[in-house]
Parts: C-alpha cells; structure tokens; sequence
C-alpha cells in the first residue's frame, strides 16, 4: 500500500496546492488557465515529440493497447447512451454524460500518474491515449452534443471531417504527428531540439497538477447531483471496467497481446477523471452546475478508485 501512496500521494498533494493556492489567492484562476495553456500548447506537444521521436517506430505503436483502449471507449460510449436513454435523459444531458463519461483526462492527470508508476512508457501511453481520444473518442462526443442542439442542418460526414480538421490543428496533435513521422523515417533529431523539447517535456507534470488543482476552485456547484454522480460514477467505475474487458477478450482472441506494465496502464489511463475542458462544453448548453459537480467527484473520488485499482493490479 506504501508503494501505491508514493504514486497517487504526490499527484494529489499537487492538486491540493494547485487548489489552495487559488483558494488563498497567491494566484488567480486567470493564471490557472495561463498555465493550462502553457502545458495543452507547449510542454504536452513537446513531451509527445520527444516521446515518440527518440523511440523506433515499433516500440512507439502498440496495437494491443490501441485496440483495449479504443474498444472500451465506444463500448463504455454505447452502454452510457443507451443507460440514459432507457432512464428517459434528454439528448443534451445524455450527450454531457456521455462525454463525462468516456473522455478522460490522460494528460493533466493521467500522465504524471504513469510518469511515477510506468516512467519508461509514459510518454508513449500519453502519446496512445492521445490518439485514440482525439481521432474516435471526443468526435463522437461532440457529433452528440451537436445534434442535442438540433443542428441538423449539416450531414454527420461533413461535422465529423469539421471535428477531426479542428483537431488536426490543436499542438499537441501536430506533436504527435511531427514524433511519429521521426519515428517512422528514423529521421535524427539534433541535440539542441532533443534539449529544448526535453526542457519543455519536463514542465508539463507538475504545472498540469497545480493548472488541475486551481481550476477546482469557484465550479458552479448548484445542479443535478444525481446525474452528476452517475456521470463520475460511470468515468470511475464503468470505463475502466469496459477497458478491462475488452483486453480481456481481445486476448483471448489472439488480438491485442501486451506486456504487464501496458496492460495495467491502459486500465488506468481509462480509471482517470474526466479531461479539463468538460464543464467549458457544458456551459454552451447550460449545464455547467452538473458538469461542475461531476468534475469534482470523480477527480477527488479518483484518489481512492486509483488506490484500490493500482492494489488490486500492480
């Protein structure tokens, strides 16, 4: 149990800061947000390129891990849907659960968490996770938060193609891109870049926690506790279970054979809260209070849903 507290302690320790010092108003929720920009446009894209170009091409793509991830996201997508709409949600809350509920957040939480637990693979599995969650997972989120404001209008293809372009152009997806075409040519990559993006990469873990911890402070928490609770329940609980099952069964299959350490980190990285942008995407419906409360229990019910996932796997 030692051993797990040294993993989560520190993350969350950092999170406390990042709350306390918002709280006491040694900073502002402005400069929060100045340093989640810093980490989301520059140390995550450079901690993504080093990750990837400073590694050969196969050891970067793991198929096994791709496929668990990938296939417990939408099965974690569907059985969330389907939940709701059995328990007659509107198609906006449905779509906010949704998102909730399968979008987690694997670069301000879920990677300083694998930097202390898997340091040698963390950059890939943030790297995977990246990938999975922004080309299949968030496109989809979003094609249904559009259609519950009944924008009909515009054909599924042509708002799926407008999603994936807007993502295409976001840093960090043009530093995983940028990692992997390096990877794949074997292209060297000079000694200066590999110090200045090194630099860079090395930022991200503690900035993204503090950036965590004080864009806590001041959520709008008048909303649908009972929705909320379902969401942060089905992020915490029901993902990582579909995660885990569709490793399970894609082995059987002969299909997604990994090692121990990626076995376990890609039923973790789904066991993370929900990503930092959720209650932003609310808002455009109105639906922050809800987002705000979800947001909040499961980033602090995490602390104890990682503990008992890490002792029951590691």
């Amino acid at each position: 149990m030692a051993t797990i507290l040294g993993i989560t302690f520190p993350i969350y320790a950092a999170i406390v800061i990042g709350y306390w010092l918002v709280r006491a108003r040694c900073l502002s929720p402005s400069d929060m947000r100045l340093l989640g920009n810093f980490v989301l446009n520059i140390a995550l894209p450079a901690l993504l390129f080093k990750a990837l170009a400073t590694r050969d091409f196969a050891q970067v793509f793991q198929q096994g891990y791709v496929l668990a991830y990938l296939g417990g996201g939408v099965a974690t997508i569907i059985v969330v849907y389907l939940w709701f709409t059995l328990k007659r949600i509107d198609p906006a809350r449905r779509a906010l659960a949704v998102m909730g509920s399968s979008c987690p957040n694997s670069g301000f939480v879920g990677f300083p968490i694998m930097l202390l637990a898997f340091p040698d693979i963390a950059g890939i599995v943030l790297a995977l996770n990246i990938l999975v969650e922004n080309i299949i997972l968030i496109p989809i989120c979003l094609v249904l938060i559009d259609f519950a404001k009944g924008n009909t209008g515009v054909g599924l293809g042509a708002r799926l193609g407008a999603i994936l372009l807007g993502m295409l152009k976001r840093p960090m997806i043009i530093g995983l891109l940028a990692g992997l075409a390096v990877s794949l040519f074997g292209v060297p990559v000079p000694g200066p870049v590999l110090g200045l993006t090194s630099m860079l990469a090395d930022s991200a873990a503690a900035l993204s926690l503090i950036a965590i911890g004080g864009a806590l402070v001041g959520l709008p928490l008048r909303g649908n506790k009972s929705l909320a609770a379902q969401i942060a329940i089905g992020k915490l609980v029901v993902h990582p279970a579909l995660v885990a099952l569709a490793a399970a069964i894609l082995s059987m299959m002969g299909l997604a054979g990994m090692p121990d350490d990626l076995h376990i980190a890609v039923i973790l990285s789904a066991a993370m809260p929900m990503f930092g942008i959720y209650v932003v995407l609310a808002q455009e419906q109105g639906l922050e209070g809800a987002a705000s409360i979800a947001m909040l229990a499961a980033t602090s019910g995490a602390f104890f849903t990682l503990n008992a996932l890490m002792l029951w796997l590691i």
